[in-house]
């Protein structure tokens, strides 16, 4: 029986390794990416994609707060990014590891610089604008003209015009918050409770006329004919235009980034800084800055990409849309804000309470 033994433990011994299972656990934003890019980069590199998501920002960082989550990339936006750069829970990306790192946006690699100097942890993956999407047809018989400007939609009485046919607003203070202050010429970074308590004071003389505070309830609200206008997010509008033309409902849905100017928000690649398959994430990284990749991304979610060389091979009626890629004199007008420290979180949330209930 020793001489057994010792035989099959030699034989072990001997046997060539069997190769670990490559993989890449990924955690992303919900319907956020085109599936056939998943197939096609395990198709082509052999590495399986273990895909998770999430519909918040808050839930993202809870995981990586608690720490240990099996992830090896993530998607924060980026004003969360900057947040968890601080709490160490996210690792530098060498860059010297990504074969396209050329094909990177500079204009959106020097904005995202903002909340990580030198983007030395993240890679931009989508950027967005908060706008008004509205159904052509009810706002010209409610307005006799198009949206042009947040007067339009931010100033009472128009807003009263438009209460019967229906408003949403998202359930976002950054956003709101921020929109709000550039409309009343305040700096839309404030963090000074006098000017939040006066973007909050106008928000609530609003309220009466908003059906609905949600973050993503607007897109089938809008496509269905529902409501007539929302405060919405540029991919999500032109995903209700699109939701209502494959109905072949006779609603037409617009986007507009006001006059005045408007947010512009990132998500962005990083790696925790526990991540189980750092080779693994860098080579998904990569695939995804290709320019073909980074185009069928923004088929699919009518977000634009952080890949400048992606553009042309766009279908023209996104790449074209100055909703999804705004002309270079409206980027001009595009404004960032940074995180608020916990105590001007803490103000924000208790704010933004008082906004949607009135207490």
């Amino acid at each position: 029986m020793k001489k057994f033994l010792a035989a099959v433990f030699l034989a072990l011994a001997c046997a060539p390794a069997v190769a670990a299972e490559r993989v890449v656990n990924i955690y992303n934003w919900s319907d956020y990416i085109d599936p056939g890019v998943l197939e096609d980069f395990t198709r082509e590199t052999g590495i399986k994609v273990v895909y998770d998501t999430y519909d918040s920002n808050e839930m993202l960082e809870s995981h990586l707060l608690a720490g240990a989550t099996g992830y090896d990339i993530v998607v924060p936006s980026a004003t969360f990014l900057e947040r968890q750069i601080k709490a160490g829970v996210l690792q530098p990306i060498d860059r010297s590891k990504l074969a396209n790192v050329g094909n990177i946006w500079s204009e959106i690699d020097s904005r995202l610089s903002r909340y990580d100097p030198g983007a030395a942890h993240a890679v931009n993956y989508m950027w967005y604008t908060t706008g008004v999407a509205y159904n052509v047809a009810k706002i010209n018989e409610r307005l006799g003209k198009p949206i042009t400007s947040w007067d339009q939609v931010l100033k009472p009485e128009n807003l009263k015009k438009l209460a019967d046919c229906g408003v949403y607003v998202l359930d976002s203070p950054e956003d709101v918050f921020a929109v709000t202050l550039n409309y009343l010429k305040l700096d839309p970074n404030s963090k000074r409770e006098a000017d939040l308590r006066r973007a909050a004071d106008h928000l609530a003389g609003l309220r009466r006329y908003i059906k609905k505070f949600h973050s993503s309830e607007y897109i089938n609200a809008l496509a269905n004919g529902d409501i007539c206008l929302a405060i919405g997010w540029a991919g999500d509008s032109l995903q209700a235009r699109n939701r209502a033309r494959e109905a072949g409902a006779e609603v037409d849905i617009a986007y507009v980034i006001p006059a005045e100017g408007t947010l512009m928000s990132m998500d962005n690649f990083a790696i925790p800084v526990d991540a189980p398959h750092v080779k693994e994430a860098y080579r998904f990284i990569d695939y995804m800055l290709r320019p073909d990749v980074a185009a069928r991304n923004t088929k699919a979610t009518n977000f634009a990409n952080g890949v400048a060389p992606s553009r042309p091979l766009i279908d023209k009626s996104i790449a074209d849309d100055p909703g999804v890629y705004p002309p270079e004199a409206t980027m001009r007008r595009l404004f960032t804000v940074t995180t608020p420290n916990q105590a001007e979180q803490k103000f924000i949330t208790r704010l933004w309470t008082t906004v949607k209930t009135g207490k």
